[in-house]
C-alpha cells in the first residue's frame, strides 16, 4: 500500500502542477497521389485541480496508514 500511496501523491503532485498538456495529431488533408498534405492539430486536455488534491489526499492517508516494512 506504501507504493500505491507513494504513486498517487507525485500523480497528485503533477496533475496539481500541471493543469493542462497539448499534445498534437496528424492528419492527411490532401492525397493526391504523387502529392499529399498532412496538417498536424492540436488537442489540449485540462484535468480539475481538484483530482490533483484529492489523489495527494488519497496518497498522503495510505503513506500515514499503511504499516512500515519490517527487516526481519
Amino acid at each position: 500500500m506504501r507504493m500505491l500511496g507513494i504513486i498517487l501523491l507525485v500523480v497528485g503532485v503533477i496533475a496539481f502542477a500541471v493543469p493542462s498538456f497539448t499534445f498534437f495529431t496528424s492528419e492527411r488533408a490532401v492525397d493526391t497521389g504523387f502529392f499529399a498534405l498532412d496538417v498536424k492539430k492540436p488537442h489540449t486536455v485540462i484535468m480539475n485541480p481538484g483530482f490533483g488534491i484529492a489523489a495527494m489526499v488519497v496518497g498522503g492517508i495510505l503513506l500515514l496508514t499503511s504499516k512500515k516494512d519490517s527487516m526481519a
